[in-house]
């Protein structure tokens, strides 16, 4: 059984003794494990994709507009240049913010771009931690 304290506004006033909380703070509910996962929903697992974007996306501002965006919604991952003229990005996250990025918003790009295709593919390895702009490959 686990113990959740839910205190009352003026709970942060009182000074609960550890070796008897509930005792101190007469608004603490206990719950039981079952009850404490139905108030809090499990988050729904990351969406790890690769994208390929090609058009004119090089010399147009297209990594640092996709690390902007990326941050923006919290994702982590990478973009860079490819020397087939292409831009590549690893997007990791909520599926939601995933697919808003993929979907809608690199399908655009920043203003002097043009976007001739995407290409996303499952992503299984690591992204790393935040999201960087690497070196072209």
């Amino acid at each position: 059984m686990f113990l959740f304290l839910r205190p009352s506004p003026t709970a942060a006033l009182l000074r609960p003794n550890p070796s008897s909380a509930a005792a101190a703070a007469p608004n603490v509910r206990l719950m039981s494990a079952s009850a404490a996962a139905d108030s809090n929903p499990p988050a729904s697992p990351a969406t790890n994709v690769r994208v390929k974007i090609k058009g004119r996306v090089q010399g147009v501002f297209f990594r640092d507009w996709t690390v902007q965006n990326a941050r923006e919604l919290g994702l982590r991952g990478w973009v860079r240049n490819r020397r087939d003229g292409s831009v590549e990005a690893v997007f990791s996250g909520d599926p939601d913010a995933v697919q808003d990025m993929v979907e809608r918003r690199c399908r655009v790009g920043p203003p002097a771009a043009t976007v001739t295709g995407i290409a996303s593919f499952p992503w299984n390895e690591d992204p790393g931690q935040g999201f960087q702009r690497r070196p072209t490959v």
